[in-house]
């Protein structure tokens, strides 16, 4: 830590704790409200008009996504930019049970902190901006994909948010995905008159399923293919004429998960032969990447966690990994992802028991030690031009 940074991070670190009663009250109003992908319209307006009265520069509907917006913290003058991103979708039936309402609150608590010690007098004595960028729908839609396609992060040097879980992990992979539609196409008849007439567009469908169920044993232990049924038919007595589902194909890298979509499109056209009906696949052209590492910014976001005596925890290896768009900012430039404990152990994701830890005495915690550890980060990257720089070179020869 240079000697510039250290009054500033200490002051930064308290206005967290100033902000602190404040965002989880807004992390609980996000919580209670939720609103699905690109839908986001009362979480975006909490949001950015918090981080306008703590001293931001807010703008709206950046990127051309009406529920995006961007808040800037300058600091003494031109330089580089680090950008905190926060994300506020919920998921369909289960509400925050990602806890977006915490990557949310901690992304704005670290900005909105950075802002109240800049406008406090203490100043960032340092070159550069600090942005809050808020990214609609991780849960679907590919928010930070589109933003990225629409410039929102170009002149970005470095990224970083935080994730809720059940343990804090600086580094944890995540798995490129590929989303992928199946329709079956058949021909209806009356299901006990004329059954011999029909072509079933549900045998097919399932047929499927058990092909991939089948496939399974074969795949690497790493991948992962699930998928619900979309449509399965009419009513009882119609052989169905049309089924449809969707899949996701996960894999360590892309080259991956285009080999099981290869392997899933001919396994439905297996299905489809073997039931006399005609099928189309189609995918989503938004491949979703995997998380690429980025070892200084990890080692940074790490002591700063040990200077808030935040510890990280073990892997209990009883959890397998995700996806998230942010892994297509990390394969663009220097990005973290880390993980923040927001619940006891072995709760999982996409749970309505996740779903009510991100409402919970332990959520505030991990909100209140993200928004420190980001913001308190975000300051070392902006003061050390040498760990910007090396950020940058491991993100030139890291993996992938």
């Amino acid at each position: 830590m240079s000697d510039a940074a250290q009054p500033v991070k200490l002051k930064v670190a308290e206005a967290v704790d100033r902000l602190a009663d404040e965002l989880e009250r807004l992390s609980h109003r996000i919580h209670a409200t939720p609103e699905l992908c690109f839908k986001e319209e009362q979480a975006q307006a909490w949001l950015t008009e918090f981080l306008a009265k703590h001293g931001a520069r807010v703008e709206r509907g950046v990127g051309g996504l009406p529920t995006a917006f961007r808040a800037t913290i300058p600091g003494r003058g031109a330089g580089p930019t680090i950008a905190i991103m926060a994300e506020y979708d919920a998921l369909p039936g289960i509400g925050h049970a990602c806890g977006h309402n915490v990557i949310a609150t901690a992304g704005c608590g670290a900005g909105a902190a950075l802002a109240s010690a800049l406008s406090s007098g203490s100043g960032l004595p340092f070159d550069g901006q600090i942005q809050v960028i808020g990214t609609p729908a991780e849960e679907g839609g590919a928010g930070k994909v589109k933003l990225m396609d629409a410039g929102v992060f170009a002149g970005v040097d470095a990224a970083m948010m935080i994730h809720g879980r059940c343990g804090t992990q600086v580094w944890r992979p995540t798995l490129g995905i590929i989303k992928v539609k199946a329709e079956f196409f058949g021909q209806a008849a009356h299901a006990s008159s004329w059954p011999w007439r029909g072509v079933n567009a549900l045998n097919a469908v399932i047929g499927l399923f058990n092909a991939l169920d089948a496939m399974r044993q074969q795949i690497r232990p790493d991948a992962r293919i699930h998928g619900i049924i979309t449509k399965g038919g009419e009513q009882a007595n119609i052989i169905p004429a049309y089924t449809s589902a969707e899949f996701y194909l996960r894999a360590t890298t892309v080259d991956d998960c285009w080999e099981l979509l290869r392997r899933f499109t001919a396994a439905a056209e297996g299905a489809a032969a073997a039931t006399g009906c005609r099928v189309q696949v189609a995918h989503d052209p938004t491949v979703h990447e995997p998380l690429k590492p980025n070892a200084t910014m990890a080692g940074l976001f790490a002591k700063n966690l040990e200077l808030i005596d935040f510890p990280e925890d073990p892997d209990d290896g009883q959890a397998g990994y995700g996806s998230t768009d942010c892994g297509n900012v990390s394969q663009r430039l220097p990005t973290i992802h880390p993980y923040i404990r927001i619940s006891p152990d072995g709760v999982p994701g996409h749970s309505r028991e996740f779903a009510e830890w991100a409402r919970s005495p332990m959520a505030r915690t991990g909100m209140v030690a993200g928004a420190k550890a980001l913001a308190l980060t975000a300051v070392d990257l902006l003061a050390s031009p040498a760990s910007l720089e090396q950020a940058k070179k491991d993100f030139s020869g890291g993996h992938a």
